[in-house]
């Protein structure tokens, strides 16, 4: 079994962590303070193939892997969390459903669009009382001659404010808990699609996130993704399995971050006459980070393998997401500790990607809900 990179991926890791080095980092600080993100970015990453890097070049992608996207978000996520997840969910939850369920005409006039930054997508699922039990949307699609009308409202919506459209998922069939659910494409300006507000959080200030309302919204059948009523369910859990290992990627890039700027601080902090990191307790935190950091990539890597091989990784993606998630709380809250006071100081980064990798354990399934679905595909 060859666990190394091949040399693809060696020269696209260089190219994506020099572009977020030049390029992202320069618009961190503005993007942070302002709580508005750099939509200069979807285009320049399009642009050079970057933006969504494994569906086919025919399309505009760069022709890689899941492996390749991984390599994508951690090298991003390594300068900015908040930065990462939008162009992230560009290049999964905002257009997967399409490339894989899509029909010919949806994919020339959303996805291939989203695949070169022209168009900004969203992924319309949550709701303000529907998180980790994604059956329970009250979200309706009633059919009307040739429209469906939508009602709804959607939380905690990634790129919400800025997106060109979003995938909405909503009932067809209420009747049929879970099974009776269908996706819609909606395109911003669509009459009775707004922004309700956009949301204020602790952390990941960088994305621009919103509060989605629907208010009978018509929107084209043509738009429905999918050639009948019903089944939008599995399209849902296809699309976070692939999700959830990129998210390892997040949280392991997340992670180097803070392990970095723990292992620079320490050889410059002069307690007691010596630097910091000549201290066991410093020495042996900063050796459990690296290990947990290559642990992390290495079975989100394995896993990434495992989903292009065409395997069944519906447990598997659940570990990535659950292990990387959780052992970032420990990287990160060490971390905190090393650098004492000034860690709580705005002014030090480390208190950014505390704050921004705190959201990681919720998102996008909670860990209890990774927890719940491992137990049950390991069949108890």
């Amino acid at each position: 079994m060859d666990f190394d990179l091949t040399e693809e991926h060696r020269v696209f890791q260089k190219f994506i962590r020099d572009f977020a080095e030049k390029e992202v980092v320069p618009l961190i600080e503005e993007a942070e303070e302002k709580n508005v993100f750099p939509k200069q970015l979807f285009k320049k990453m399009g642009e050079m193939g970057f933006l969504c890097p494994r569906y086919p070049q025919e399309l505009g992608g760069g022709g890689g892997d899941k492996i390749t996207e991984c390599i994508m978000v951690e090298e991003l996520s390594r300068v900015n969390a908040g930065i990462a997840s939008s162009l992230m969910l560009q290049s999964g939850l905002g257009t997967q459903p399409i490339y894989r369920f899509g029909s010919e005409e949806q994919k020339q006039k959303f996805l291939v669009p989203a695949i070169k930054g022209e168009k900004i997508s969203a992924f319309g699922l949550t709701e303000p009382d529907a998180g980790s039990d994604a059956a329970s949307i009250k979200t309706t699609a009633v059919r009307d001659g040739d429209d469906y009308v939508i009602n709804g409202t959607k939380m905690f919506i990634t790129n919400g404010p800025i997106c060109d459209y979003v995938v909405a998922v909503a009932y067809t069939d209420p009747t049929k808990r879970g099974e009776g659910i269908n996706l819609f494409i909606v395109e911003k300006g669509t009459p009775g699609f707004s922004v309700s507000r956009k949301l204020d959080k602790v952390g990941n200030k960088s994305i621009e996130t919103g509060e989605l309302v629907f208010e009978d919204c018509r929107v084209p059948a043509k738009n429905m993704i999918g050639e009948k009523e019903g089944g939008g369910f599995d399209m849902v859990a296809d699309t976070l399995i692939s999700g959830r290992i990129t998210y390892g990627s997040r949280c392991t890039g997340t992670a180097q971050a803070a392990y970095e700027l723990s292992v620079q601080y320490a050889k410059e902090r002069i307690q007691f006459g010596k630097p910091i990191i000549k201290f066991q307790a410093t020495r042996f935190k900063l050796a459990e980070m690296a290990m947990n950091i290559d642990i992390m990539r290495s079975y989100t890597y394995r896993v990434a393998w495992m989903y292009d091989q065409g395997k069944k990784v519906r447990k598997e993606s659940s570990m990535v997401k659950l292990f990387t998630s959780e052992t970032l709380q420990k990287i990160l809250s060490d971390s905190m500790q090393i650098h004492g006071g000034y860690g709580y100081m705005m002014e030090y980064p480390i208190q950014r990607h505390w704050r921004d990798g705190r959201l990681f354990t919720v998102t996008e399934g909670t860990s209890e809900v990774q927890r719940l679905v491992i137990a049950r595909e390991s069949g108890f």
